[in-house]
């Protein structure tokens, strides 16, 4: 039998997508952040604007954009939302891009995956447009910062 904890899996241990029909419809929001490790000249060349396939960091926001908005799409049983806004924002360091994602919605479902997949797909877009110049660098640190709405209520991560 299914742990009760596992809203995804049915009595039999079937996977499912929860019924969220008989939720309240409530503001929910979401931030979810993503850390690229990279060599210091890689940093360098995403700041100055010089990286050969074009402006990394506008690419990468519009991906995360899009992959909030694809989030049901890929991830099986996540349900689709309206969002009402996305933001992505990326920081240059000086070995590093940290991205926030933040994602918002008035639903009956939480938006967090949203939220991860549009750091995670801005952190691949990065690595795939940057890894000609530096097969070394490193996706991670992807993590859930917030979660605000819903019935358990809010969350904030340790930072």
């Amino acid at each position: 039998m299914a742990d009760p904890g596992f809203t995804h899996l049915d009595s039999e241990g079937r996977a499912r997508m929860v019924d969220v029909g008989d939720k309240e419809v409530t503001r929910r929001r979401a931030v979810a952040r993503a850390r690229v490790t990279m060599q210091a000249a890689t940093a360098e060349a995403l700041e100055g604007g010089t990286v050969a396939k074009g402006d990394v960091l506008a690419v990468a926001r519009v991906a995360g954009i899009q992959a909030a908005k694809r989030t049901s799409e890929l991830i099986p049983l996540c349900h689709a939302l309206m969002l009402s806004s996305v933001r992505v924002d990326l920081v240059v360091g000086p070995s590093w891009v940290d991205i926030e994602a933040v994602t918002e919605t008035v639903d009956r479902t939480g938006v967090e995956m949203e939220a991860l997949t549009a750091a995670s797909l801005a952190a691949l877009t990065i690595y795939d447009m940057c890894k000609a110049v530096d097969r070394g660098m490193v996706i991670g640190a992807v993590k859930l910062l917030e979660k605000q709405g819903g019935q358990r209520g809010d969350y904030v991560a340790e930072r």
